[in-house]
């Protein structure tokens, strides 16, 4: 079975010592209560809680997976256990408004703890990852009495909530679902439809699933400006707000998946039941939204707790086998071969990852204080450019992470070599259930389009520029410190290339729309490897400050960390800055007829 161990001093050394985590909450509304003693409890019993409660049934839970009978699904053994564990341990609750019984802690402090539980369970995580997304949406946009009813169930983790968009013949293109919502008696509406792919849809964890639904009025416009949002429970609450009569929804089947076995991934069939209006009419996918960029955020965390889990797993395997010998001679004469972390291809596959977790979490918790800004911050010109930085970066989040999260889940199991395909081992699990992070809550060409088109371009520029002007001001600043020069010289090439880049594809995108679309993921992925790179810039000064102190060791790996980054990583640019100047020409030239030419279809 695979181990794992919170890697607590790098995010104490990423929230304490670069990021300033402790002024930051100080500053916050309420912030006393994130005090350091506070923080570190959290931390400290959310791993024990990850690596005790949820690592155990991980490889089972996927071997076992769910189980529909008779319209009701089972969640693997143990799944149930640990959920109440959770609930009780008040973790659902952790950073949810007080006014609907929660604890009123910063948001990024739940994005903490759920790297921890993304790398020890991730099907697990997936069922009250989703309630956190349901209530944010009907805080934000539900009536009272909503809040009311569905708000403090949902924060006490007592009820689940998932999010419901697809549909057989749609995905991403929402403007196509066929589920209807015909008014009924009082507030009611009748909803009639079904959903596919939906996650934690049914399951036997909590006592009641709250369903966000996306359908259409019988007068709705045609489109996505025709979609409404709808709380369509599995039971309806009587009047005492306990789970009542059974509502017309239901699970017709399971999908069989390639991963995250031990999530119900579920077709639902709403038929004939009774939902009611979140938000004003046609505008549910502007309330849904309030959803999904928390789900992005999350699902940007499941890559990067992958990719620790990987790691740790690779290394813990690297330094016990026992293969040939080092290129420069014996490197254990003790031992009839060297392990094979001495070998220089599996310390690149292994200093990836590594870079990867490390920067991906300096990523994550960059955004997670954005977001306590967004949601606590005090209006004002901080509040706003937190929220136009955190618009920026949500895709980033989501689409990079995942992309190098299965990146890097096969660096494990090319590390492990055949063990790394044989199931007991569980890295191949880490693998398949990596896949799927690159695909749902939109898909790495979604992102990458929402990337450039609507957060880059449809601002001129202007979202970008506020972090670019960010990282000019870094470097700028540093341009001078002999210990950050060669961080800081490619770094802010790279800036100005950023800028430079994107300018040229509007150009571009002004005569031919479609230019738009090619270049779009390959500027994502720029704008990820420029972004951690200015993060391993300032961890790169930090360690720099401290190398002299009682942990020499950390901060020396911490430096070559960001050395290693920068020398075999942060070159892949230079590819992905050639491609976007490519323009979109080769990509449309063929015509769909002549793709197939030497096969019949």
């Amino acid at each position: 079975m695979p181990s794992y161990q919170a890697p607590l001093r790098d995010m104490r050394f990423v929230m304490d010592e670069m990021l300033d985590y402790p002024a930051h909450y100080a500053a916050l509304p309420e912030g006393d209560d994130a005090s350091p003693d506070v923080v570190a409890a959290i931390l400290e019993e959310g791993a024990r809680f990850s690596r005790d409660v949820l690592l155990p049934i991980n490889q089972s839970g996927d071997e076992e997976g769910c189980v529909l009978e008779g319209g009701e699904v089972k969640a693997p053994q143990g799944f149930k256990e640990a959920y109440q564990q959770y609930v009780e341990g008040g973790w659902p609750s952790l950073a949810a408004d007080p006014e609907h019984g929660g604890q009123g802690l910063p948001p990024s402090l739940a994005m903490v703890l759920s790297e921890m539980i993304c790398a020890t369970n991730l099907a697990w995580g997936m069922y009250p990852g989703l309630s956190h997304g349901a209530a944010d949406a009907l805080r934000h946009h539900g009536t009272d009495e909503q809040k009311a009813t569905y708000l403090t169930k949902l924060v006490e983790g007592v009820w689940t909530g998932t999010m419901c968009l697809t549909e057989p013949h749609c995905g991403t293109d929402l403007g196509l679902i066929k589920t209807r919502a015909v008014p009924a008696a009082g507030e009611a509406y009748t909803i009639t439809g079904t959903k596919i792919f939906i996650s934690a849809g049914e399951h036997d964890l909590a006592e009641n699933i709250v369903h966000l639904v996306l359908a259409k009025l019988p007068d709705a416009p045609e489109g996505s400006k025709g979609i409404s949002l709808f709380v369509v429970p599995k039971f309806l609450p009587d009047a005492d707000g306990n789970p009542g009569e059974r509502n017309g929804v239901t699970c017709g089947s399971l999908e069989h998946k390639m991963g995250i076995h031990g999530n119900a991934t579920c077709v639902m069939n709403f038929d004939g039941a009774t939902g009611y209006l979140v938000g004003p009419p046609n505008k549910g996918l502007v309330c849904m939204f309030t959803m999904m960029n928390a789900a992005r955020l999350g699902v940007g965390i499941q890559g990067l707790g992958l990719i620790e889990a990987s790691f740790q797993n690779s290394l813990s395997y690297a330094r016990d086998r026992l293969q040939m010998r080092g290129l420069s001679g014996k490197q254990a004469p003790e031992k009839p071969a060297d392990p094979i972390i001495v070998h220089p291809d599996v310390r690149r596959m292994l200093l990836t990852q590594k870079a990867f977790a490390e920067g991906g979490r300096m990523l994550v918790l960059y955004a997670a204080q954005l977001l306590d800004t967004v949601e606590l911050g005090q209006p004002g010109e901080e509040k706003e450019r937190a929220e136009t930085l955190l618009g920026l970066l949500t895709p980033i989040v989501k689409a990079f992470l995942t992309e190098v999260g299965f990146e890097s889940t096969n660096e494990g199991v090319q590390i492990f070599g055949g063990h790394g395909f044989i199931k007991e081992w569980g890295m191949e699990q880490l693998v398949r259930d990596a896949r799927i992070t690159r695909l749902y809550e939109g898909t790495t060409g979604i992102q990458a389009l929402d990337l450039l088109g609507r957060k880059v371009l449809m601002s001129q520029g202007e979202s970008l520029k506020v972090f670019t002007k960010e990282v000019h001001k870094f470097c700028k600043a540093e341009a001078d410190n002999p210990a950050l020069k060669e961080f800081v010289t490619p770094l802010s090439k790279l800036n100005a290339e950023w800028g430079e880049l994107t300018m040229g594809v509007g150009m571009k995108a002004m005569q031919d729309r479609e230019e738009v679309g090619a270049a779009s993921v390959d500027y994502l992925m720029y704008s990820g490897y420029v972004a951690l790179a200015y993060l391993f810039a300032r961890a790169a000064k930090q360690a720099s400050v401290a190398l002299e102190g009682d942990d020499k060791a950390f901060y020396a790996a911490k430096l070559n960390t960001a050395r290693f980054y920068y020398q075999r990583l942060l070159p892949r640019t230079k590819a992905h800055a050639q491609m976007i100047q490519a323009g979109a020409g080769s990509l449309m030239a063929i015509s769909s007829e002549d793709f197939g030419l030497g096969f019949e279809i």
